[in-house]
């Protein structure tokens, strides 16, 4: 058990020596998007049921609900509420696709130490080549993988927001 404890780190360190400096890149921009997931899990379980209470409460409390003026603060709190949901989606929206690209600028330059060395050495050593190409597809790897895991909660919580929207609006009614 206490073994592996420091597998997880021993794999980082691995995959950063084949990858390159690309590999810590895609690991930092997994890591903020795990944190955004966990965070956006976090608020939709704990904190909007408490702020959509307070909302719907003080809406309750309004004596009357048919006045333009009503109308637009009802849309205001709703609008509160959907801001708050919102929060830190639009980084993660950029963190799934900017992965593959950190991937595919790993294999660029996995790539261009292949030709550096082909150049160096004047011939196509594949043992030469190995290298390189192995830092090519580790990047690819890696900006693919992190980029996978992180579609399903987008989807998720672009979806839980709009469904969140609508059932927050048909509570609050007229």
């Amino acid at each position: 058990m206490p073994d592996s404890i420091p597998a997880p780190f021993t794999a980082l360190v691995n995959m950063a020596s084949l990858g390159g400096f690309v590999v810590v890149l895609i690991f930092i921009a997994a890591v903020v998007m795990w944190t955004i997931v966990f965070e956006r899990y976090w608020y939709f379980t704990m904190v909007l049921p408490q702020q959509s209470a307070i909302l719907l409460e003080a809406w309750k409390e309004r004596s009357e609900h048919l006045s333009w003026t009503a109308h637009q603060v009802r849309k205001a709190m709703i609008s509160r509420l959907n801001a708050g949901m919102s929060a830190n989606l639009p980084l993660l929206r950029v963190l799934v696709p900017l992965c593959p690209l950190l991937g595919l600028l790993g294999t660029v330059t996995g790539m261009l130490n292949v030709f550096d060395v082909m150049a160096a050495r004047g011939s196509a050593d594949a043992r030469s080549m190995a290298n390189g190409v192995s830092e090519a597809m580790v990047c690819t790897l890696s900006g693919l993988a992190v980029s996978i895991t992180g579609l399903y909660p987008n989807f998720y919580f672009r979806r839980r927001i709009s469904r969140e929207t609508e059932r927050l609006s048909d509570k609050f009614g007229y």
